[in-house]
């Protein structure tokens, strides 16, 4: 029997590979717009490695991630949530971060028995904790998880073609048999990063991100 890890690998590479055009379905000039859907995974600090992997342990990569610098990790986690139910095979996304954190979707945390906001990455403010087990040892998170809100990234270029500025709320309309339009897409501004639209495995599930062909970005 095919695991879970296995399938969601798989598909995860089917979304990450495709490439959509921008408004009207016509490609427009510059990078292209790409959408991702991001599968449950957790972000560690310093500390938090070397209590759940050993002391001065080092991540190492699995697969390079779409944007510069980032990586899925080889090194999986087990993450306990309320009366011991578990969610193993957490993938670890690297670089480390300063403060560790676990991102789920809808149905993960309905699994797990927690009920998550949803928040932009980092923002883990008074959010659930849960227990983690790494190979060496466990770290109790007091809090960090959360359903991440579905955003886009993009440079400076990129923010000047589509009129946006850091904070603001867009648009992104998935066409097909399964049309659906987000309301709240939020905007991500850094000179280092590509193009790039982030939403969790409910979203990409409802909409049919894997077969859609037509796909709007849009104010």
């Amino acid at each position: 029997m095919i695991s879970r890890d296995i399938v969601e690998s798989v598909v995860r590479d089917v979304v990450t590979r495709r490439l959509v055009s921008g408004v009207g379905g016509k490609r427009r000039s510059g990078p292209p717009l790409r959408v991702d859907s991001s599968a449950r995974h957790m972000h560690l600090c310093r500390e938090d490695v070397d209590a759940l992997f050993g002391k001065g342990y080092e991540l190492t990569e699995y697969r390079p991630l779409y944007q510069p610098g980032n990586f899925a990790a080889n090194e999986m986690v087990t993450l306990i949530g309320p009366r011991s139910r578990v969610i193993s095979n957490l993938r670890i996304l690297g670089p480390l971060r300063p403060e560790s954190q676990i991102e789920l979707a809808y149905t993960d945390a309905i699994s797990l028995g927690l009920d998550i906001p949803v928040r932009l990455s980092g923002n883990v403010k008074d959010t659930p904790g849960a227990w983690v087990m790494g190979p060496k040892g466990m770290v109790q998170l007091k809090q960090g998880i959360i359903r991440a809100a579905i955003h886009v990234h993009m440079n400076p270029e990129d923010a000047e073609f589509y009129g946006v500025k850091q904070g603001d709320l867009m648009k992104l309309r998935v066409g097909g048999d399964a049309a659906v339009t987000f309301e709240k897409v939020h905007v991500r501004i850094d000179k280092t990063v590509l193009l790039n639209v982030h939403m969790d495995t409910d979203e990409a599930n409802a909409c049919g991100l894997h077969k859609a062909k037509e796909i709007e970005l849009f104010r």
